[in-house]
């Protein structure tokens, strides 16, 4: 299999020729945009997104392989999640051979839960499998010991803000804490959502990637609406693509003040 050689620096898209399959659409983590991250201590500040040029370059069905590391745009995990793709961590992007199926694959998607959510979480697990998803849960395993909400919230959103899964699904007693911690990290948009109709709007009009859940205000009967709601409706473009793009927007330049602030503070010292 060919692969598609990866440049190290920066790529300006709109040079990107159009015409080359499986173009990698990929920026360098010191360009401004959606998805722009902090480097943790002693990690490059030159970690590449994975844009929609690579993801819409794949077949649909297919694995994707990226770069270690590496950070998917929300666009290119939302038109991934539409064409059935999996990211897998490699050595470099391309594009590898459908897998075997039809229609949309499944999407991978990360649960978890405090111990308030985790009798409904266990049902839900069976409840994604049979409507043809692949959970992965991230824990915890008994309701016995009592575990603290942010732990759990934000295993799911590094999954979802790192390209490991499509969707993530999180539930606690109200569904409000684990959305305000997923959405602390870059790349994640989670919504608290109590209904079918609230779960619409989540995708539709925000972009949502993470649902949250109250363990406290839904049985399984109503959770399986939301779930339904969520995973069959897909993101909307026009006027709800450039909000989507302008919140993004805002979380990048509060991170990239941040890196400014600590390059300051390392400069003086």
């Amino acid at each position: 299999m060919s692969q598609v050689p990866m440049n190290q620096g920066s790529i300006d898209q709109g040079q990107m020729p159009a015409a080359l399959p499986g173009a990698v659409a990929l920026e360098s983590m010191g360009r401004s945009g959606p998805g722009t991250s902090i480097p943790a201590p002693g990690e490059s500040a030159e970690r590449e997104l994975v844009g929609e040029g690579l993801v819409r370059a794949a077949a649909e069905g297919s694995e994707l392989v990226i770069p270690p590391r590496a950070r998917v745009t929300p666009m290119a995990r939302d038109l991934a999640f539409q064409k059935g793709i999996t990211f897998v961590t490699g050595r470099s992007a391309e594009p590898l051979a459908p897998v075997a199926s039809v229609g949309r694959q499944p999407a991978r998607i990360a649960v978890a839960s405090d111990h308030g959510g985790f009798e409904l979480k266990s049902q839900l697990i069976p409840l994604l499998r049979e409507m043809g998803e692949r959970p992965v849960d991230l824990g915890p395993d008994t309701a016995e010991v009592s575990v603290d909400y942010p732990d759990f919230a934000s295993l799911v959103a590094r999954e979802v803000s790192e390209g490991r899964v499509h969707l993530g699904i999180i539930v606690d007693g109200a569904g409000i804490g684990s959305a305000m911690v997923a959405n602390k990290v870059p790349g994640v948009l989670a919504a608290n959502c109590w209904n079918a109709a609230s779960a619409r709007n989540a995708r539709e009009h925000n972009h949502a990637n993470v649902l949250t859940l109250g363990s406290g205000h839904l049985d399984l009967s109503g959770a399986r609406d939301v779930l339904a709601a969520f995973l069959s409706t897909p993101v909307g473009e026009g006027r709800h693509a450039r909000r989507n793009h302008k919140t993004l927007e805002v979380e990048a330049a509060h991170l990239r003040a941040r890196q400014l602030a600590r390059t300051f503070e390392e400069g003086r010292g």
